[in-house]
């Protein structure tokens, strides 16, 4: 690892220590205003932080899991006015809005990803080549994060909505963390049942899984903290036993006091 200052890329930005994404089922705060008001929650701050990025940390967001709408890629940027942060996006519906992809991404302290379908997600980041670039910001020290389908994405898969509105088993995300991940996973009723199910059968891997408000912090491939937003939130280890039962073991998890 490198010093606590981070590292430096050839443009000077200060980048995470080591590849870190931030995997969550945690994400903004209501504003107050209406269903689409929002302001930064702590885990956007804890992204911040993890990229050495204090002071004025560049965010891009991605929402392709839900289409790239245009209202939220607005609430977006409302969420972040008047904020320390300084945010841009990326769309790829009907085409992207960015000329150099590669260029806005590495430029980037953080980049976030969005909830919605992760099966569409990851199937049109790899038509857009964009998988090969983001795993290149990933090593360069941009910090990976993000919410549901922008928390299952990095991993092998999870249990996903992306079919309908009975859960399934998704086996193809991009698999750089060799883990399965759940999520919201104390919120919606069919996800311990399933999460559990996919491992047992041997579809998923052993992974592990997030209440709402909770967060994975992964260096490298290795789980290195789970954090959450408020008490209450946790995070939990699943594993598959000899005998094709799955244990799940609460693990400590840390509030953020942002």
């Amino acid at each position: 690892m490198t010093s606590a200052a981070g590292r430096n890329r050839s443009g000077g930005t200060v980048t995470a220590d080591e590849p870190t994404i931030l995997a969550t089922s945690a994400s903004f705060r209501p504003g107050g205003s209406g269903p689409m008001s929002m302001r930064p929650g702590p885990i956007h701050h804890l992204a911040a932080e993890l990229a050495n990025a204090v002071e004025a940390p560049r965010i891009c967001v991605l929402n392709q899991a839900t289409g790239d709408p245009e209202a939220r890629i607005g609430a977006t940027y409302a969420a972040f006015a008047g904020t320390r942060f300084r945010a841009s996006h990326l769309q790829l519906f009907p085409m992207p809005n960015v000329e150099d992809i590669r260029a806005h991404l590495l430029a980037q302290d953080i980049i976030w990803v969005g909830g919605g379908s992760v099966a569409n997600l990851c199937a049109v980041w790899r038509v857009h080549g964009l998988d090969r670039i983001l795993h290149e910001a990933w090593q360069a020290g941009v910090v990976l994060g993000g919410v549901s389908a922008g928390s299952i994405c990095w991993h092998v898969g999870g249990s996903t909505d992306s079919f309908g509105l009975r859960l399934r088993g998704f086996t193809d995300g991009l698999g750089w963390l060799p883990y399965s991940n759940g999520v919201h996973y104390d919120a919606e009723e069919q996800r311990r049942p399933m999460m559990h199910q996919l491992i047992a059968d041997g579809t998923l891997p052993d992974g592990y899984a997030t209440d709402d408000g909770a967060g994975l912090v992964y260096r490298g491939t290795r789980l290195a903290e789970v954090v959450a937003d408020r008490d209450g939130p946790r995070g939990y280890e699943l594993r598959r036993a000899a005998d094709g039962s799955v244990t799940e073991t609460p693990l400590p998890t840390r509030v953020l006091s942002y």
